[in-house]
């Protein structure tokens, strides 16, 4: 997939004009490529559409108006732009008090490393983003986000497309898996395949 550069991102006035469609297209796209694995812990696989609309975002609110600015928020977002044979995802412990965070979160130490994606004849397990993990990976306690990032070989991507496949999480505290389906299947292998 293209990366992003500053020339697709709209400057503020701009992206206000376009914002409210824009934003209901993303939820929509969202809702396809976000995978809930287990009782709190929730993939959203990325692509081009959903980086651009974290970086326009991220641009509106801090009102990043430079092409510096930006373009430091573009090298930031832009490895998290898949390649053909990759899947990107941002991973969520979604828990919503302090005590659940306070006892999940030392717990889920290695969960970047977790996520795997299995088909009858194939797995392939999660590599975390190193940029991120350098910063956010602890001994001790996990962070509530991750970005990792699944490599897919010719013809895992095949047997991808033939399924089933399931996304889990093998990590000793939390054992989960979900049967992907449907639409998601679709937009997953949109991203696998790349460009037509």
């Amino acid at each position: 997939m293209r990366k992003l550069n500053l020339d697709d991102i709209a400057d503020l006035r701009a992206y206000e004009r376009e914002r409210e469609a824009f934003r209901a297209h993303i939820i929509d796209l969202k809702r396809r490529r976000r995978v809930g694995v287990g009782p709190f812990v929730t993939f959203v696989f990325e692509n081009r559409e959903t980086i651009r609309f974290q970086i326009q975002e991220m641009a509106r609110v801090e009102r990043l108006m430079t092409d510096a600015a930006i373009q430091t928020e573009l090298d930031i977002y832009n490895p998290l732009i898949p390649e053909p044979g990759q899947l990107s995802a941002t991973l969520f412990i979604e828990l919503t008090s302090k005590l659940a965070l306070e006892e999940w979160l030392p717990r889920l130490v290695g969960v970047e490393r977790a996520p795997v994606l299995r088909g009858p004849t194939f797995e392939a397990r999660a590599v975390p983003d190193p940029d991120h993990e350098a910063r956010l990976t602890r001994e001790e306690v996990t962070a509530s986000v991750h970005y990792v990032r699944f490599e897919l070989t010719p013809e895992q991507v095949a047997a991808f497309e033939q399924g089933p496949v399931e996304l889990a999480v093998d990590h000793p505290e939390y054992q989960h898996a979900t049967l992907l389906e449907g639409a998601t299947v679709e937009e997953l292998l949109r991203d696998l395949r790349g460009p037509a």
